[in-house]
């Protein structure tokens, strides 16, 4: 599976923005879908995860209530809709595809595309 994320830009603080991530192949569906973050000097973090469904979904608490996480499984894509954006957004975000069975286990993924970088202006 190739991911390429894209969607990332400049935007003030309140703003929003929405990501994108396509994914190749023809077995999208099968892929539990999660979207990290890494910042300058910062290790990288998780942000949210999707099942293969798109019926269930899981948010770092640092997100929760501002970012939406959804999935299009016949455009192979994943997207995060970013609302009340804060400088500590900032950072390049990445998608990831994973095989694993529990949502939560959010450690474990099996394909990461290149990220796309989000600025945030205070």
């Amino acid at each position: 599976v190739q991911l390429q994320a894209s969607g990332g830009g400049l935007v003030q603080a309140g703003g929003s923005l929405r990501l994108s991530c396509a994914a190749s192949g023809r077995t999208f569906s099968k892929y539990v879908m999660d979207w990290f973050r890494q910042a300058p000097g910062k290790e990288r973090e998780f942000v949210t995860a999707i099942s293969r469904s798109g019926i269930s979904t899981y948010y770092a608490d640092s997100v929760r209530g501002r970012f939406t996480i959804s999935r299009d499984n016949a455009k192979n894509t994943v997207y995060l809709q970013m609302n009340s954006l804060k400088p500590e957004d900032a950072a390049v975000y990445y998608c990831a595809a994973s095989l694993r069975n529990v949502l939560t286990n959010y450690g474990r993924y099996d394909y990461m595309g290149q990220g796309t970088q989000v600025t945030v202006s205070s």
